[in-house]
This record gives C-alpha cells, structure tokens and sequence, in this order.
C-alpha cells in the first residue's frame, strides 16, 4: 500500500476577505503557537528514551507531520487565492460573494444562501462553494429567474427571490 493520493480537484481560487484573513489567522496560529508546543512536547518525549515504544513520541511526530502539512497547503494557497471584495458592476445579478435567496419551485421552500470560495464553506450558516452544483447554476442569474440544477438528491428546479451583497 503506497501513500501516494490522487491529486485533489482544482478549485476556483477565490476568496472573500473575511476567509482570507481567516485562513491567515490559521496559518499564524499553526506556526507560531501550535508547532512549538508540539515541538517541545516531542522533544521531551525523545528524552525519555526507547523511541519504538514510546507512544507520546510516535504520536508527537504525526502531529508534528499534520501541522507541516497543513502549513505547507495554507502557504501555497495563500498564494494562489484573489481576494474579491465589494459588489460588482451589476448588483443586481448573482455572482461571487452574493447572498441569494432561493425558492424550490417544486416544494415552495425558500432558502438562503451565500455564495463563497472553497475555502470558506460553512453548511451551517449556508455560506456554499462557488464550485458547488447549486451555485454554478445561480451564477448570472437575477431576480425571478429559474433555473434547473442537478444536485446529489436528484434534479431540482430554483427560483431565485432576492440577491444582495451586503451582510
């Protein structure tokens, strides 16, 4: 059994400023808290000896490992993302960063939700990938428009309510 992962989908490298900063939050608690307490923490359990059985060593060096790793992925997608902020040209159209209020037309429901990079999504507050099925095809509607879209559950038929840009 090899290690080797198949490499993940690439994703659209946007981002709002709240999840950038989120993200860069999360990179400088990472480096500057976590990994010296877990290096120190490793440290101390290498003292005590016997490596190969030692398990708060074992299990130091995966932590140490996962933190690395994750560290390695936030820096390089820093790099990548553009922020976007501000509402664009046409407000009144969906497009990165707007919430959007939709209605199945089949039950009548009505939902909210916010379209954000992949980076970003929170399913509880309804802050969905813009690469996500649903949000592709929000995008460049407006107002009444409806459209078709093919979620896991099966296909589905929208109306879209309202669209707004702000909080």
């Amino acid at each position: 059994m090899s290690r080797w992962r198949p490499p993940a989908e690439k994703s659209t490298a946007l981002i709002t400023r709240e999840g950038h900063d989120r993200l860069k939050a999360e990179l400088d608690d990472l480096w500057r808290a976590r990994r010296p307490e877990v290096v120190k923490a490793l440290a101390a359990a290498a003292a005590e000896g016997d490596r190969s059985e030692n398990a708060e060593y074992t299990y130091r060096k995966k932590q140490l490992g996962e933190i690395d790793r994750r560290v390695r992925y936030l820096s390089k997608r820093l790099e990548a993302l553009r922020v976007v902020e501000g509402a664009p040209s046409d407000p009144e159209a969906v497009f990165f960063g707007a919430w959007v209020e939709v209605e199945n037309v089949a039950s009548g429901e009505t939902s909210r939700y916010r379209i954000v990079g992949p980076d970003e999504t929170d399913a509880p507050r309804g802050w969905i990938s813009i690469d996500s099925p649903l949000a592709r095809a929000m995008l460049k509607k407006r107002i009444d428009d409806e459209f078709p879209v093919e979620l896991p559950g099966g296909p589905a038929r929208f109306a879209v309510v309202d669209v707004s840009y702000g909080a």
